[in-house]
């Protein structure tokens, strides 16, 4: 198993939902007011709003709270938010990105350097580990969106790179430049997809031991609950063995 999305499930499965929630609906709501000042504050005529309104009607953020973040990019109390990446190592050599949303880059860097060190990691420059990253495009689908062939099937039509089928559903992955594309060709196949969104995908995987897999999943999990962190990605890779472990 690679990447980090099986560490989410066990943060949720460990509980504290109602927190996680709460801060989930925080982040995309700072996604979609990002995006509706970036462009116009119309889904219809700009891209990436539409694609993180999708992201968070997926996640059952209320209607209001949408309208409300799109209506906070207008305003002129409203914050400025910059787009920062972090890149860095975590226990065991690890590859990890960190995307933030921050109206106070001295705060944000400040916050992340400390993590990182906490952990046993380091910070680097800007470009030190995500060559060895690929950006590209995601595009969840629940299982009842199709079993395995039928998605794969139209995955193919709509011009996608690769799809994976596990109990957690579907996940294509396509070029970043495709996403649009692709994904309006698959939602015209299989309806509405999950999650749209571009991604940081490893070229390769680190493997790590249990005792590493603990920290790294402290650092994710620190990391993932700053309040201006969107999204962090890694290159580990843990057996089932200790998965199940960890999960337990």
């Amino acid at each position: 198993m690679a990447g980090h999305s099986q560490f989410k499930n066990i943060m949720h499965r460990k509980g504290k939902q109602d927190s996680v929630r709460s801060k989930m609906f925080s982040k995309l709501a700072r996604e979609i007011t990002v995006a509706a000042k970036t462009g116009l504050p119309d889904p219809a005529m700009n891209a990436r709003l539409r694609l993180a309104i999708q992201n968070a009607k997926a996640q059952s953020m209320p209607k209001d709270n949408i309208e409300r973040a799109v209506k906070k990019a207008s305003g002129a109390d409203s914050e400025n938010y910059e787009e920062v990446r972090y890149e860095g190592y975590g226990p065991g050599g690890v590859a990890v990105i960190v995307e933030a949303l921050t109206d106070n880059r001295n705060r944000t860097a400040s916050s992340i350097r400390s993590t990182f060190s906490k952990a046993g990691g380091a910070l680097g420059e800007t470009g030190s580990v995500s060559f060895s990253f690929d950006r590209v495009g995601e595009i969840t689908y629940k299982l009842s969106a199709g079993d395995a062939d039928s998605v794969m099937e139209a995955a193919i039509e709509a011009g996608a790179e690769d799809v994976t089928t596990d109990e957690d559903g579907h996940t294509i992955i396509c070029g970043f430049e495709d996403i649009g594309e692709v994904s309006k060709a698959l939602e015209d196949k299989l309806g509405e997809a999950e999650t749209v969104k571009a991604i940081w995908k490893a070229q390769n995987t680190v493997p790590v031991d249990e005792e590493k897999a603990q920290s790294l999943m402290k650092l994710i999990d620190t990391l993932e609950d700053d309040d201006d962190v969107q999204n962090v990605y890694s290159n580990f890779e843990v057996s089932d063995e200790v998965m199940a472990k960890l999960s337990a």
